[in-house]
């Protein structure tokens, strides 16, 4: 009798210890197979979200207006988000004065604003949503140095903090204008450019404005749609000293 209870003691406790080790051997196993799980790609941020510009400064429009100058030379230091927020939104920002109708800040004939601001710098090349204030990603990677051979060579474009390069639909101006297009939107041109040199000022910036550029390959740099024409490079940043 006593015999039978120690065999089936023993019988319960062999039972009880292969019970625990099939648990440890599962959960290893449970351990190793989420090990060799492939880690979860980063998602591609493709838009970016610029902070809200300011209406007010710390420089007047009459002290900036004569600091203005052509900068070529520019030094190896980068641009703030906020500072990119604010060149883009005195270059094209939305400005919703009219509650019917969303202006930018600069004029354009017939309010018809047929013009696209991109943006490059060390990252990638993106284009200026102004509606929402965000960079849209279009392609990664420093492209400066090609925008700089699509342009003869000009150092500034490849030294600056970042480039724009404004873009403009003569066509659609034209469904309006008819021969007259090339002219409004070469002056819409001007006026993003003009607005753009100030503002820069006003940051403690510098710009140059560059017109020399073989037109498709800087609409190739940028993968422009073909129905939009290069009309300015403008390098901005910081001077070399």
């Amino acid at each position: 009798m006593r015999k039978s209870v120690l065999i089936l003691l023993l019988t319960v406790t062999i039972i009880a210890l292969m019970g625990v080790y099939n648990l440890f051997e599962n959960g290893t196993n449970m351990i190793k197979a989420q090990g060799n799980e492939p880690a979860k790609e980063k998602k591609e941020i493709t838009e970016i979200k610029l902070p809200p510009a300011k209406t007010v400064g710390k420089m007047t429009l009459e002290e900036a207006i004569p600091k203005r100058k052509s900068v070529r030379k520019y030094a190896p230091k980068e641009m703030s988000i906020e500072q990119v927020s604010q060149i883009l939104w005195a270059a094209y920002g939305a400005n919703p004065r009219n509650k019917n109708f969303i202006s930018r800040n600069v004029p354009s004939a017939g309010g018809i604003f047929p013009m696209n601001v991109y943006l490059l710098d060390k990252n990638g090349i993106y284009r200026y949503d102004s509606l929402n204030h965000s960079l849209i990603l279009v392609k990664k990677g420093d492209a400066r140095a090609d925008l700089c051979n699509a342009a003869t060579g000009q150092g500034s474009i490849k030294e600056a903090s970042i480039d724009l390069v404004i873009t403009g639909d003569f066509a659609k101006c034209a469904n309006r204008y008819g021969e007259r297009a090339p002219r409004y939107v070469a002056m819409e041109a001007g006026h993003i450019g003009q607005n753009v040199s100030l503002q820069a000022v006003a940051l403690g910036l510098d710009t140059v404005m560059i017109g020399a550029f073989v037109d498709e390959a800087v609409a190739e740099v940028i993968s422009a749609p073909k129905e939009e024409t290069p009309l300015y490079i403008i390098p901005v940043g910081y001077a070399a000293e």
